[in-house]
């Protein structure tokens, strides 16, 4: 165990910020699992791209989760972050002026080179990790992915499956900042990963080798301790709108008396419910992963017309490839639930203008985690 000091405080803002292959919102889930498990009260915001399939590297293709957790019943994911966690150049770009002056920065110096700078439109030459533009806040650079890799040198996985493990890295080091214990992630992993024990492994080494190199760097003068949140005593969940959306998905079947179909196409962030509604065939849910949006609705329209409760499920982008199903179940008359999960806001220019750091501002929206009675 570190003998740093232990600093008590009431609340915090963590933003995880980073690709869309980074792992950012497992990340974000598991750290707020932990938070959960160990009695704070939270709220959290996932943060998706509006595009799909945008262009890695760029400021259109952040993914990124809001954590805010504390000793006190809160009601939001927070406004400012004191801590802003980016994995790349576009990632700190995108959530700089989200995060409280004297906040925390921790950055991924391999998301920061030459061309992870071009893309995310910073000018020649800058480097914001280098040229004094952040000292208004607390900067801590670590090459994760460098880092990530000499944990797993000894593993036969390829450089692109060893890569993958590097947001483990980014929690471990959290979890040592924040004076927590890893047993819920290790139990996540193994459940997750008990028929790919190789997958397992490197998870595993990887979270250990972020918590000791915190343990180590002595980057930070002290750990910080948020204590357990005074609510009234109870059961408590944790629970997302799609989780609790699919609740009452299960709940109009039985009411109405109607078999449930859903009909659908995974897409971020409306395919939880998908996920979800799969675990209730025995309550008369039929789910149907379509080959395509098209073929969601469809098949939704199809149930609907053989008296089933058709519903169908998307997220901005698949609601255009749907409007001609849709103008379809209107002429027939026929009953649909459609689900529109968003992505809130408008999308920036694509490819987004150099130099032009509003063609590149999204705002990005959807259900998140809170802690229910």
């Amino acid at each position: 165990m570190s003998d740093r000091t232990i600093q008590q405080i009431e609340d915090v803002v963590i933003k995880f910020a980073g690709d869309s292959g980074d792992g950012m919102q497992l990340t974000g889930t598991q750290f707020s699992n932990n938070t959960a498990l160990i009695g704070n009260d939270l709220s959290t915001f996932p943060d998706f791209p509006a595009e799909i399939r945008a262009p890695q590297g760029t400021i259109p293709g952040v993914s990124g989760f809001q954590l805010h957790f504390s000793s006190n019943r809160i009601f939001t994911p927070g406004d400012a972050c004191d801590v802003l966690v980016a994995m790349n150049a576009a990632a700190l770009k995108a959530n700089l002026k989200g995060l409280k002056k004297g906040g925390i920065i921790i950055a991924n110096t391999d998301g920061f080179d030459a061309k992870n700078l071009r893309l995310a439109n910073y000018p020649d030459g800058v480097n914001p990790l280098e040229d004094g533009s952040l000292v208004n806040y607390q900067l801590h650079t670590m090459d994760v992915t460098k880092m990530t890799r000499e944990a797993l040198k000894e593993s036969s996985l390829g450089m692109k499956e060893k890569d993958r493990a590097k947001n483990m890295f980014v929690l471990g080091f959290l979890y040592w900042l924040y004076d927590r214990d890893m047993e819920s992630t290790l139990n996540f992993l193994n459940a997750k990963f008990s028929k790919k024990p190789e997958i397992l492994e490197s998870n595993v080494k990887v979270l250990h080798a972020g918590y000791h190199f915190a343990e180590t760097v002595e980057a930070f003068a002290s750990r910080f301790r948020v204590e357990k949140a005074r609510m009234e005593p109870g059961t408590y969940r944790s629970i997302t709108g799609n989780t609790a959306l699919s609740f009452g998905l299960v709940a109009a079947g039985q009411q109405s008396g109607l078999p449930i179909f859903l009909g659908t196409y995974p897409i971020t962030p409306a395919s939880d419910i998908l996920h979800e509604l799969s675990k209730y065939k025995n309550f008369g849910i039929r789910t149907f992963q379509a080959e395509d949006e098209i073929a969601g609705i469809t098949s939704a329209i199809g149930a609907s017309y053989g008296g089933h409760m058709g519903i169908t499920t998307t997220s901005g982008p698949g609601v255009a490839l749907k409007g001609e199903a849709m103008g379809l179940a209107v002429m027939l008359e026929i009953p649909l639930l459609i689900v529109d999960i968003q992505r809130g806001g408008l999308p920036p220019a694509f490819p987004p203008k150099r130099n032009n750091p509003t063609s590149c501002r999204h705002i990005t929206a959807v259900t998140g985690n809170a802690r229910c009675p």
